[in-house]
């Protein structure tokens, strides 16, 4: 059998080529390559994939981030032509004409593909292409087939993620969370092997309850910082409104004692202060926090805290007791190597 060589190119190569910039369709949020939306039936996802749809061929914002102005192919493959226009009239008044929905399509090895790179050659200013859901264009016997879920799931995935690298597109599956939880790791309540998220470029989880109008996107991916949004689903518009966004510096912050920010403070106030961690609490006037774990959250927190504010930590055990010495290092003591006793 004949081997094609492996094609390389150099570091120095590379480094010094300049190469095209990935391409957000929604900036800082979806960019091109492959995606996954997954959240349970019934709360909201449609209702948010075609408002989206409609602001990127738009041109329009989503919430907070900006779009970049393209065509979108929406496969609503779920549901009909009046269940979608009855959501448009709760939509918009106005609808783009970039932006255009088919309800039928073939499934994944069986011509889907081919018809996507038709559409596209037919339409090359698409950018987006939201398919609803993975399941409508999965070929359930070629699954079943395959060495494993896991290796159905990943071909299936890395499938459609060709066709975003090849046109440089970006592809939005939405798909189910399974009804079993994660409390440590949202992300594995996807449907199927992790196959799925593995093969992504980008994952996204919505969660909402059905008795609760807010929600949560969760988001992470290759070429995205991790991020939280809090949303709120307003019953009457039938939109999805944002309340709030944190990053991955805003998420670890709030892992941070607040005991820290105010320890912070008053050292910012006292310069120097040395003692023991009872005398630490009992001049901070603190009960939030114990004496037992003050020198522990104080060596978790010097480096990342306390350091950058220009705080020097040092601990030192003299009989039965531990002495703390905080100190800021432009008060220009020059007694700041040991600590006195």
């Amino acid at each position: 059998m004949q081997v094609e060589k492996l094609r390389t190119v150099d570091a120095d190569t590379l480094l010094s080529t300049p190469l095209r910039k990935t391409l957000f369709v929604v900036e800082g949020l979806i960019p091109q390559g492959l995606s996954v939306l997954s959240g349970a039936s019934k709360i909201g996802k449609s209702w948010l994939m075609l408002w989206l749809g409609m602001q990127v061929a738009r041109g329009n914002p989503v919430w907070e981030f900006e779009t970049h102005k393209c065509d979108v192919l929406y496969l609503c493959l779920e549901d009909t032509h009046i269940r979608i226009q009855n959501r448009l009239y709760q939509l918009t008044d106005e609808a783009p004409a970039e932006l255009r929905i088919a309800t039928t399509s073939y499934q994944i090895g069986n011509g889907l593909e081919q018809q996507i790179e038709a559409y596209l050659t037919d339409f090359p200013n698409t950018k987006l292409v939201i398919i609803d859901t993975f399941q409508k264009v999965r070929d359930s016997r070629n699954t079943i087939g395959k060495s494993g879920m896991y290796a159905g799931d990943y071909d299936d995935i890395t499938a459609l993620k060709t066709i975003s690298d090849k046109f440089g597109i970006a592809v939005v599956v939405v798909h189910h969370v399974r009804k079993m939880k994660d409390a440590n790791d949202p992300f594995n309540e996807v449907t199927g092997s992790t196959g799925i998220t593995g093969a992504a470029d980008t994952s996204f989880i919505l969660k909402r309850s059905r008795s609760s109008e807010m929600g949560t996107l969760l988001a992470t991916g290759r070429d995205i910082e991790y991020q939280e949004l809090t949303l709120k689903f307003d019953s009457g518009t039938h939109l999805w409104e944002l309340v709030e966004r944190k990053n991955a510096d805003d998420l670890h912050r709030e892992e941070i004692p607040e005991f820290i920010f105010r320890l912070v403070s008053f050292i910012d106030l006292r310069r120097t202060w040395q003692g023991t961690a009872s005398q630490l609490l009992t001049e901070m006037d603190e009960t939030e926090v114990t004496a037992n774990v003050v020198t522990k959250l104080l060596a978790r927190f010097s480096a990342e805290v306390l350091m950058p504010q220009g705080i020097e930590y040092r601990t030192k055990r003299t009989g039965t007791r531990r002495l703390i010495r905080l100190e800021m290092s432009d008060s220009g003591d020059g007694n700041d190597s040991d600590i006195s006793i």
